[in-house]
């Protein structure tokens, strides 16, 4: 049985969500806590995560409010990592297949998934860099390169799945608004062509199943990242 787990969130933060949709999928027992980003509790940092930065989770020690985390609890963090202790927390929800090919299949997923696309949904959507459209249909064309005939990253539903599915949920939130750093009106032209062109077709069928899982959304929040997005990406907000 495993101890008491609380994880420490946002809303708004990709890497969060994923540890959050991983625990869904295992069926999970535990205690959430927001925090929020532009005002962090002075106790996090030195009590939680010293890089101030989430997720992180509490596990074990006594049953304490999350807001005064015990000292004999061990504290984790970096998403990728507490994927991988989640799938080994709850061996039996098989969110990381015990077959050793599948296993290196789907950390290949989140290698690519860190080093090519998350880069390019950076460079388009906060920062707007020139050139940044093509490295993005590119990174995509990469992640569509990667996937079975059918299913998911791997076939059956994994930690793989868990760590794009909140990059792909918000890069959808900005292209329909058209909020970003990319050129005024491309937003929505980009998204129909990710959806609609026959150079996307399996990588648009992953993009509706994986952000339509119900572990998916259930731990996604849009109007609140809609609202953010609304304050920090439109063109109004950066230039004022």
């Amino acid at each position: 049985m495993p101890e008491i787990l609380t994880l420490y969130s946002a809303k708004i933060c990709p890497y969060a969500q994923r540890v959050e949709i991983a625990l869904s999928e295992a069926n999970a027992q535990f205690d959430r806590y927001e925090v929020d980003l532009r005002d962090k509790p002075e106790w996090y940092a030195p009590k939680v995560n010293p890089a101030s930065k989430v997720p992180a989770v509490a596990y074990g020690g006594p049953k304490v409010p999350a807001d005064e985390p015990s000292p004999s609890s061990t504290k984790i963090a970096e998403s990728l990592v507490l994927l991988e202790f989640v799938a080994d927390l709850y061996p039996d929800a098989n969110i990381l297949p015990k077959d050793p090919v599948l296993r290196a299949k789907a950390r290949f997923f989140i290698d690519t998934v860190s080093n090519k696309y998350n880069p390019a949904y950076f460079a388009y959507i906060i920062r707007g860099e020139e050139g940044a459209r093509e490295k993005l249909e590119k990174a995509t064309e990469d992640i569509q390169a990667l996937l079975p005939p059918e299913g998911f990253a791997i076939g059956e539903w994994s930690i793989a799945d868990a760590a794009i599915a909140p990059f792909l949920g918000r890069l959808i939130v900005a292209l329909e608004n058209d909020f970003g750093g990319y050129p005024e009106g491309e937003g929505p032209v980009l998204l129909n062509d990710l959806r609609q062109n026959q150079k996307f077709t399996r990588f648009s069928k992953y993009l509706q199943d994986v952000t339509a899982r119900r572990s998916f959304t259930d731990t996604f929040d849009k109007e609140h990242i809609r609202q953010v997005f609304a304050s920090r990406l439109t063109r109004a907000a950066k230039t004022a």
